[in-house]
Protein backbone atom coordinates (compact mmCIF):
# COMPACT_ATOMS: atom_id res chain seq x y z
CA UNK A 1 0.00 0.00 0.00
CA UNK A 2 1.41 3.40 -0.92
CA UNK A 3 1.59 6.41 1.38
CA UNK A 4 -1.17 8.31 -0.47
CA UNK A 5 -3.64 5.51 0.27
CA UNK A 6 -2.77 5.51 3.96
CA UNK A 7 -2.95 9.31 4.21
CA UNK A 8 -6.38 9.41 2.58
CA UNK A 9 -7.52 6.69 4.98
CA UNK A 10 -6.39 8.82 7.91
CA UNK A 11 -8.38 11.75 6.56
CA UNK A 12 -11.45 9.52 6.31
CA UNK A 13 -11.10 8.33 9.91
CA UNK A 14 -10.83 11.91 11.12
CA UNK A 15 -13.85 12.92 9.03
CA UNK A 16 -15.97 10.11 10.48
CA UNK A 17 -14.89 10.77 14.07
CA UNK A 18 -16.05 14.38 13.67
CA UNK A 19 -19.40 13.30 12.19
CA UNK A 20 -21.43 11.32 14.77
CA UNK A 21 -24.75 12.31 13.14
CA UNK A 22 -25.99 13.56 9.77
CA UNK A 23 -26.11 17.09 11.22
CA UNK A 24 -22.43 16.94 12.13
CA UNK A 25 -21.50 15.37 8.79
CA UNK A 26 -23.23 18.18 6.91
CA UNK A 27 -21.50 20.81 9.09
CA UNK A 28 -18.16 19.05 8.68
CA UNK A 29 -18.56 19.08 4.88
CA UNK A 30 -19.65 22.72 4.91
CA UNK A 31 -16.60 23.72 6.98
CA UNK A 32 -14.21 21.92 4.62
CA UNK A 33 -15.87 23.39 1.53
CA UNK A 34 -15.72 26.89 3.01
CA UNK A 35 -12.02 26.51 3.83
CA UNK A 36 -11.49 25.60 0.19
CA UNK A 37 -13.13 28.72 -1.16
CA UNK A 38 -16.73 27.56 -1.65
CA UNK A 39 -19.52 30.04 -0.95
CA UNK A 40 -22.69 29.10 0.93
CA UNK A 41 -26.01 30.10 -0.63
CA UNK A 42 -29.44 30.36 0.96
CA UNK A 43 -32.50 28.89 -0.77
CA UNK A 44 -34.64 31.83 0.32
CA UNK A 45 -32.31 34.41 -1.28
CA UNK A 46 -31.62 35.23 -4.96
CA UNK A 47 -28.42 33.64 -6.29
CA UNK A 48 -25.66 35.38 -8.21
CA UNK A 49 -23.45 32.72 -9.80
CA UNK A 50 -20.08 33.31 -11.40
CA UNK A 51 -18.38 30.96 -13.90
CA UNK A 52 -15.78 28.66 -12.34
CA UNK A 53 -16.88 29.39 -8.78
CA UNK A 54 -18.04 26.78 -6.28
CA UNK A 55 -21.11 27.05 -4.06
CA UNK A 56 -23.17 24.98 -1.65
CA UNK A 57 -26.63 25.07 -0.12
CA UNK A 58 -28.04 23.21 2.90
CA UNK A 59 -31.42 21.91 4.02
CA UNK A 60 -32.43 20.99 7.55
CA UNK A 61 -28.77 21.32 8.58
CA UNK A 62 -28.37 17.67 7.54
CA UNK A 63 -28.34 17.66 3.72
CA UNK A 64 -26.03 19.64 1.45
CA UNK A 65 -25.59 20.11 -2.28
CA UNK A 66 -22.38 21.65 -3.62
CA UNK A 67 -21.68 22.64 -7.21
CA UNK A 68 -18.99 24.28 -9.29
CA UNK A 69 -19.95 26.00 -12.55
CA UNK A 70 -18.12 24.52 -15.52
CA UNK A 71 -16.46 26.32 -18.40
CA UNK A 72 -19.42 25.20 -20.55
CA UNK A 73 -23.06 25.87 -19.76
CA UNK A 74 -25.19 22.99 -18.44
CA UNK A 75 -27.33 23.12 -21.58
CA UNK A 76 -24.19 22.31 -23.59
CA UNK A 77 -22.66 19.50 -21.52
CA UNK A 78 -25.16 18.66 -18.77
CA UNK A 79 -24.30 18.11 -15.12
CA UNK A 80 -21.86 15.63 -13.61
CA UNK A 81 -23.44 14.57 -10.32
CA UNK A 82 -22.18 12.30 -7.55
CA UNK A 83 -24.44 11.61 -4.58
CA UNK A 84 -24.23 9.85 -1.21
CA UNK A 85 -26.06 9.98 2.12
CA UNK A 86 -25.01 11.56 5.40
CA UNK A 87 -27.14 9.42 7.73
CA UNK A 88 -26.40 6.00 9.22
CA UNK A 89 -28.49 3.54 11.27
CA UNK A 90 -28.65 4.87 14.82
CA UNK A 91 -30.75 4.84 17.96
CA UNK A 92 -32.64 8.10 18.47
CA UNK A 93 -33.47 9.33 21.96
CA UNK A 94 -37.07 10.17 22.83
CA UNK A 95 -36.47 13.26 24.91
CA UNK A 96 -39.78 13.11 26.79
CA UNK A 97 -39.41 9.41 27.61
CA UNK A 98 -37.04 9.66 30.56
CA UNK A 99 -38.08 7.08 33.15
CA UNK A 100 -36.89 5.09 36.18
CA UNK A 101 -36.44 1.33 36.32
CA UNK A 102 -34.52 -0.73 38.90
CA UNK A 103 -33.22 2.49 40.42
CA UNK A 104 -31.77 3.70 37.09
CA UNK A 105 -32.74 6.70 34.97
CA UNK A 106 -33.25 5.59 31.39
CA UNK A 107 -34.30 7.17 28.10
CA UNK A 108 -36.36 5.25 25.58
CA UNK A 109 -34.73 4.97 22.17
CA UNK A 110 -36.30 4.66 18.75
CA UNK A 111 -34.60 2.64 16.02
CA UNK A 112 -33.53 4.84 13.09
CA UNK A 113 -32.90 2.82 9.93
CA UNK A 114 -31.96 -0.84 10.10
CA UNK A 115 -29.07 -1.34 12.52
CA UNK A 116 -27.64 -4.68 13.63
CA UNK A 117 -29.20 -4.14 17.05
CA UNK A 118 -27.10 -6.57 19.11
CA UNK A 119 -23.92 -4.67 18.23
CA UNK A 120 -25.19 -1.65 20.19
CA UNK A 121 -25.26 -3.38 23.56
CA UNK A 122 -22.57 -2.92 26.23
CA UNK A 123 -20.93 -0.04 24.37
CA UNK A 124 -19.73 3.28 25.73
CA UNK A 125 -22.18 5.65 24.08
CA UNK A 126 -22.01 9.38 23.55
CA UNK A 127 -24.95 11.62 22.67
CA UNK A 128 -25.02 13.93 19.66
CA UNK A 129 -27.44 15.74 17.39
CA UNK A 130 -29.32 18.98 16.97
CA UNK A 131 -30.91 21.12 19.66
CA UNK A 132 -33.29 24.06 19.39
CA UNK A 133 -32.09 26.56 21.99
CA UNK A 134 -34.40 29.33 23.20
CA UNK A 135 -32.84 32.80 22.95
CA UNK A 136 -34.22 36.33 23.28
CA UNK A 137 -34.59 36.41 19.49
CA UNK A 138 -36.38 33.08 19.21
CA UNK A 139 -35.09 29.53 18.78
CA UNK A 140 -31.57 28.93 17.54
CA UNK A 141 -30.37 25.77 15.83
CA UNK A 142 -27.32 24.33 17.66
CA UNK A 143 -25.30 21.16 17.29
CA UNK A 144 -24.22 19.21 20.35
CA UNK A 145 -21.75 16.36 20.76
CA UNK A 146 -21.29 14.87 24.22
CA UNK A 147 -18.27 12.78 23.29
CA UNK A 148 -17.80 10.94 26.55
CA UNK A 149 -19.46 7.80 27.97
CA UNK A 150 -22.79 9.12 29.23
CA UNK A 151 -25.09 6.27 28.16
CA UNK A 152 -25.07 2.49 27.94
CA UNK A 153 -27.54 -0.18 26.84
CA UNK A 154 -26.64 -3.21 28.97
CA UNK A 155 -27.27 -6.73 27.74
CA UNK A 156 -28.79 -9.45 29.93
CA UNK A 157 -26.31 -11.89 31.47
CA UNK A 158 -26.33 -15.31 29.85
CA UNK A 159 -27.09 -16.82 33.25
CA UNK A 160 -30.54 -15.23 33.00
CA UNK A 161 -31.08 -16.18 29.35
CA UNK A 162 -29.31 -19.46 28.63
CA UNK A 163 -30.59 -19.51 25.03
CA UNK A 164 -29.20 -16.08 24.16
CA UNK A 165 -26.53 -17.44 21.80
CA UNK A 166 -29.21 -19.21 19.80
CA UNK A 167 -30.80 -15.87 18.96
CA UNK A 168 -32.84 -13.27 20.83
CA UNK A 169 -35.44 -10.89 19.47
CA UNK A 170 -35.15 -7.45 21.04
CA UNK A 171 -38.23 -5.46 21.91
CA UNK A 172 -37.22 -1.88 21.00
CA UNK A 173 -39.45 -0.30 23.63
CA UNK A 174 -38.27 -2.48 26.50
CA UNK A 175 -34.77 -3.74 25.75
CA UNK A 176 -33.07 -0.81 24.01
CA UNK A 177 -33.46 1.87 26.65
CA UNK A 178 -30.29 3.87 27.28
CA UNK A 179 -29.22 4.08 30.93
CA UNK A 180 -27.92 7.50 31.96
CA UNK A 181 -27.43 7.13 35.70
CA UNK A 182 -28.11 4.81 38.63
CA UNK A 183 -29.16 7.77 40.80
CA UNK A 184 -32.93 7.55 40.65
CA UNK A 185 -33.43 10.88 42.45
CA UNK A 186 -32.00 12.85 39.51
CA UNK A 187 -34.49 14.72 37.34
CA UNK A 188 -34.32 15.88 33.74
CA UNK A 189 -30.97 14.14 33.28
CA UNK A 190 -30.86 14.21 29.47
CA UNK A 191 -31.61 17.90 29.07
CA UNK A 192 -29.25 18.71 31.93
CA UNK A 193 -26.44 16.91 30.10
CA UNK A 194 -27.22 18.82 26.91
CA UNK A 195 -27.52 22.16 28.71
CA UNK A 196 -24.18 21.65 30.45
CA UNK A 197 -22.47 20.78 27.16
CA UNK A 198 -23.92 23.87 25.45
CA UNK A 199 -23.37 26.08 28.52
CA UNK A 200 -27.07 26.95 28.56
CA UNK A 201 -29.82 26.86 31.17
CA UNK A 202 -31.95 23.71 31.17
CA UNK A 203 -35.09 25.75 30.63
CA UNK A 204 -33.64 27.08 27.36
CA UNK A 205 -33.29 23.61 25.84
CA UNK A 206 -36.19 23.09 23.44
CA UNK A 207 -36.96 20.31 20.95
CA UNK A 208 -34.07 17.99 20.11
CA UNK A 209 -32.94 15.48 17.49
CA UNK A 210 -30.52 13.45 19.61
CA UNK A 211 -28.90 10.08 19.00
CA UNK A 212 -26.61 7.80 20.96
CA UNK A 213 -23.45 6.76 19.11
CA UNK A 214 -20.42 4.55 19.66
CA UNK A 215 -17.45 6.42 21.14
CA UNK A 216 -14.83 3.96 19.90
CA UNK A 217 -12.66 5.72 17.33
CA UNK A 218 -12.09 4.37 13.85
CA UNK A 219 -8.84 2.53 13.23
CA UNK A 220 -6.76 0.78 10.61
CA UNK A 221 -6.52 -2.99 10.87
CA UNK A 222 -5.19 -6.11 9.22
CA UNK A 223 -1.81 -6.75 7.69
CA UNK A 224 -0.24 -3.50 6.41
CA UNK A 225 -3.26 -1.48 7.64
CA UNK A 226 -5.32 -2.81 4.75
CA UNK A 227 -8.66 -2.45 6.57
CA UNK A 228 -10.53 0.56 7.90
CA UNK A 229 -12.76 -0.30 10.86
CA UNK A 230 -15.22 2.33 12.07
CA UNK A 231 -18.80 3.21 12.71
CA UNK A 232 -20.80 4.95 9.96
CA UNK A 233 -18.62 3.83 7.04
CA UNK A 234 -22.02 3.43 5.42
CA UNK A 235 -22.12 6.01 4.07
CA UNK A 236 -19.64 8.62 5.28
CA UNK A 237 -16.91 6.86 3.35
CA UNK A 238 -18.67 7.74 0.08
CA UNK A 239 -19.39 11.27 1.31
CA UNK A 240 -15.69 11.75 1.94
CA UNK A 241 -14.71 10.36 -1.48
CA UNK A 242 -17.19 12.63 -3.27
CA UNK A 243 -16.10 15.68 -1.30
CA UNK A 244 -12.40 15.05 -2.01
CA UNK A 245 -13.11 14.44 -5.71
CA UNK A 246 -15.26 17.57 -5.94
CA UNK A 247 -12.53 19.75 -4.43
CA UNK A 248 -9.91 18.31 -6.77
CA UNK A 249 -11.83 19.46 -9.87
CA UNK A 250 -10.81 23.11 -10.16
CA UNK A 251 -11.76 23.88 -13.78
CA UNK A 252 -14.26 21.29 -14.98
CA UNK A 253 -15.87 21.61 -18.38
CA UNK A 254 -19.26 20.43 -17.12
CA UNK A 255 -20.93 21.88 -14.05
CA UNK A 256 -20.18 19.38 -11.29
CA UNK A 257 -22.50 18.60 -8.39
CA UNK A 258 -21.78 16.83 -5.10
CA UNK A 259 -24.97 15.87 -3.27
CA UNK A 260 -25.07 14.71 0.35
CA UNK A 261 -28.53 13.64 1.50
CA UNK A 262 -30.02 12.82 4.87
CA UNK A 263 -32.63 10.09 5.51
CA UNK A 264 -31.54 7.44 3.00
CA UNK A 265 -31.70 4.87 5.78
CA UNK A 266 -35.45 5.47 6.20
CA UNK A 267 -36.42 5.77 2.54
CA UNK A 268 -35.34 9.33 1.54
CA UNK A 269 -38.89 10.64 1.22
CA UNK A 270 -38.36 13.75 3.32
CA UNK A 271 -37.83 17.45 2.71
CA UNK A 272 -34.07 16.90 2.71
CA UNK A 273 -33.90 13.38 1.27
CA UNK A 274 -32.85 12.21 -2.18
CA UNK A 275 -36.52 11.58 -2.99
CA UNK A 276 -37.38 15.26 -2.59
CA UNK A 277 -37.29 18.33 -4.84
CA UNK A 278 -33.96 19.47 -3.35
CA UNK A 279 -31.74 18.39 -6.24
CA UNK A 280 -34.17 19.42 -8.96
CA UNK A 281 -34.58 22.85 -7.37
CA UNK A 282 -30.83 23.45 -7.28
CA UNK A 283 -30.21 22.21 -10.82
CA UNK A 284 -33.10 24.20 -12.28
CA UNK A 285 -31.89 27.39 -10.60
CA UNK A 286 -28.43 26.85 -12.05
CA UNK A 287 -29.85 26.39 -15.56
CA UNK A 288 -32.11 29.43 -15.18
CA UNK A 289 -29.15 31.61 -14.18
CA UNK A 290 -26.83 30.37 -16.93
CA UNK A 291 -29.18 29.96 -19.89
CA UNK A 292 -32.33 31.56 -21.30
CA UNK A 293 -33.95 28.86 -23.44
CA UNK A 294 -37.40 27.72 -22.35
CA UNK A 295 -36.48 24.04 -22.55
CA UNK A 296 -32.79 24.34 -21.60
CA UNK A 297 -33.30 22.56 -18.28
CA UNK A 298 -34.69 19.50 -20.05
CA UNK A 299 -31.78 19.46 -22.48
CA UNK A 300 -29.30 19.87 -19.62
CA UNK A 301 -30.85 17.02 -17.64
CA UNK A 302 -30.83 14.69 -20.65
CA UNK A 303 -27.09 15.31 -21.09
CA UNK A 304 -26.32 14.72 -17.42
CA UNK A 305 -25.00 11.70 -15.54
CA UNK A 306 -25.33 10.65 -11.90
CA UNK A 307 -23.05 8.41 -9.86
CA UNK A 308 -24.93 7.16 -6.81
CA UNK A 309 -22.27 6.05 -4.30
CA UNK A 310 -23.23 3.86 -1.35
CA UNK A 311 -21.66 0.95 0.50
CA UNK A 312 -21.59 -2.49 -1.15
CA UNK A 313 -21.34 -5.97 0.35
CA UNK A 314 -17.98 -7.70 0.03
CA UNK A 315 -17.95 -11.49 0.11
CA UNK A 316 -17.78 -12.61 3.73
CA UNK A 317 -15.03 -15.15 4.49
CA UNK A 318 -17.20 -16.90 7.09
CA UNK A 319 -20.38 -16.81 4.99
CA UNK A 320 -19.12 -17.09 1.38
CA UNK A 321 -22.34 -18.82 0.30
CA UNK A 322 -24.32 -15.61 0.85
CA UNK A 323 -23.07 -14.23 -2.49
CA UNK A 324 -23.68 -15.31 -6.04
CA UNK A 325 -20.19 -16.67 -6.84
CA UNK A 326 -20.19 -14.80 -10.16
CA UNK A 327 -20.84 -11.47 -8.43
CA UNK A 328 -18.83 -11.61 -5.20
CA UNK A 329 -16.73 -8.45 -4.68
CA UNK A 330 -13.46 -8.71 -2.76
CA UNK A 331 -11.89 -6.20 -0.38
CA UNK A 332 -9.33 -3.78 -1.87
CA UNK A 333 -10.10 -4.81 -5.44
CA UNK A 334 -11.74 -1.57 -6.49
CA UNK A 335 -15.17 0.11 -6.69
CA UNK A 336 -18.16 -2.20 -7.01
CA UNK A 337 -20.80 -1.60 -9.70
CA UNK A 338 -24.19 -2.75 -8.41
CA UNK A 339 -26.81 -4.49 -10.55
CA UNK A 340 -30.45 -5.43 -9.91
CA UNK A 341 -32.97 -6.78 -12.44
CA UNK A 342 -35.75 -5.08 -10.47
CA UNK A 343 -33.81 -1.80 -10.59
CA UNK A 344 -33.28 -1.59 -6.89
CA UNK A 345 -30.07 -0.12 -8.25
CA UNK A 346 -30.15 2.37 -11.13
CA UNK A 347 -27.36 0.73 -13.14
CA UNK A 348 -27.99 -0.11 -16.79
CA UNK A 349 -25.60 -1.77 -19.24
CA UNK A 350 -24.85 1.66 -20.73
CA UNK A 351 -24.28 3.43 -17.40
CA UNK A 352 -22.10 0.56 -16.15
CA UNK A 353 -20.00 0.72 -19.30
CA UNK A 354 -19.49 4.44 -18.80
CA UNK A 355 -18.32 4.03 -15.21
CA UNK A 356 -16.06 1.15 -16.23
CA UNK A 357 -14.44 3.43 -18.81
CA UNK A 358 -13.89 6.08 -16.12
CA UNK A 359 -12.21 3.53 -13.86
CA UNK A 360 -10.07 2.20 -16.71
CA UNK A 361 -8.89 5.69 -17.60
CA UNK A 362 -8.13 6.41 -13.94
CA UNK A 363 -6.23 3.09 -13.78
CA UNK A 364 -8.59 1.91 -11.04
CA UNK A 365 -9.78 -1.73 -10.82
CA UNK A 366 -13.53 -2.32 -10.68
CA UNK A 367 -15.87 -5.15 -9.71
CA UNK A 368 -19.53 -6.15 -10.09
CA UNK A 369 -22.13 -7.09 -7.50
CA UNK A 370 -25.56 -8.66 -7.83
CA UNK A 371 -27.45 -10.44 -5.07
CA UNK A 372 -28.11 -14.16 -5.12
CA UNK A 373 -31.26 -14.81 -7.14
CA UNK A 374 -32.99 -16.10 -3.99
CA UNK A 375 -32.06 -13.06 -1.87
CA UNK A 376 -33.84 -9.70 -2.34
CA UNK A 377 -31.63 -6.74 -3.11
CA UNK A 378 -31.27 -3.63 -1.01
CA UNK A 379 -31.57 -0.19 -2.57
CA UNK A 380 -30.20 3.33 -2.28
CA UNK A 381 -30.60 6.85 -3.68
CA UNK A 382 -29.75 5.96 -7.29
CA UNK A 383 -33.12 4.70 -8.61
CA UNK A 384 -35.23 7.45 -7.05
CA UNK A 385 -32.85 10.22 -8.10
CA UNK A 386 -32.53 8.91 -11.63
CA UNK A 387 -36.30 8.48 -12.01
CA UNK A 388 -37.31 11.84 -10.56
CA UNK A 389 -34.68 13.83 -12.45
CA UNK A 390 -34.70 11.88 -15.70
CA UNK A 391 -30.90 11.54 -15.51
CA UNK A 392 -28.87 8.46 -16.46
CA UNK A 393 -27.27 6.87 -13.39
CA UNK A 394 -25.06 4.10 -12.07
CA UNK A 395 -25.01 2.71 -8.53
CA UNK A 396 -21.54 1.99 -7.14
CA UNK A 397 -19.89 1.58 -3.77
CA UNK A 398 -16.95 0.28 -1.82
CA UNK A 399 -17.34 -3.30 -0.55
CA UNK A 400 -17.52 -3.74 3.21
CA UNK A 401 -18.24 -6.26 5.94
CA UNK A 402 -20.92 -5.95 8.62
CA UNK A 403 -22.92 -3.19 6.96
CA UNK A 404 -25.24 -1.53 9.50
CA UNK A 405 -23.26 -2.86 12.44
CA UNK A 406 -22.19 -0.30 15.00
CA UNK A 407 -18.71 -0.96 13.57
CA UNK A 408 -18.12 -1.78 9.90
CA UNK A 409 -14.99 -2.76 7.97
CA UNK A 410 -13.88 -1.62 4.50
CA UNK A 411 -10.67 -1.60 2.47
CA UNK A 412 -8.11 1.19 2.76
CA UNK A 413 -7.10 0.85 -0.89
CA UNK A 414 -10.72 0.86 -2.04
CA UNK A 415 -11.26 4.31 -0.57
CA UNK A 416 -8.35 5.60 -2.62
CA UNK A 417 -9.59 3.84 -5.76
CA UNK A 418 -13.10 5.27 -5.46
CA UNK A 419 -11.83 8.79 -4.86
CA UNK A 420 -9.56 8.57 -7.91
CA UNK A 421 -12.43 7.32 -10.10
CA UNK A 422 -14.79 10.08 -8.92
CA UNK A 423 -12.12 12.72 -9.42
CA UNK A 424 -11.79 11.69 -13.06
CA UNK A 425 -15.57 11.49 -13.44
CA UNK A 426 -15.89 15.14 -12.46
CA UNK A 427 -13.31 16.25 -15.03
CA UNK A 428 -13.62 13.64 -17.85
Amino acid sequence: MNRNMKDLGKELLDFIDKSPTAFHASQNIADILTKNGCTELDEIEPWDLKPGKAYFVRRNSSSLIAFRLGTAKPVETGFRIAGAHTDSPLLKLKENAENISAGCVRVTTEIYGGPLVYTWLDRNLGIAGRVMVRTKNGYENRLVNIDRPVAIIPSLAIHMNREANKGFEFNPQNHLQAVLTAKADKKNVLKSLVAKELKEKVENIGQTDLFVYDLQKGTFGGDDDEFISSGRLDNLQMCHSIMKAFLSAKKPKSTIVAAFYDNEEIGSRTLMGADSAFTRTVLERIVALTSKGADDRFVAFSKSFLVSADGAHTQHPNFPEKHDPAYAPKMNCGPTIKFSSSFRYATTAASAAFFESVCDEAKVPWQKMANRSDVPSGSTIGPMSSASLGIKAVDVGNPMWAMHSIRETAGTEDHYFMTAALSLFFTK
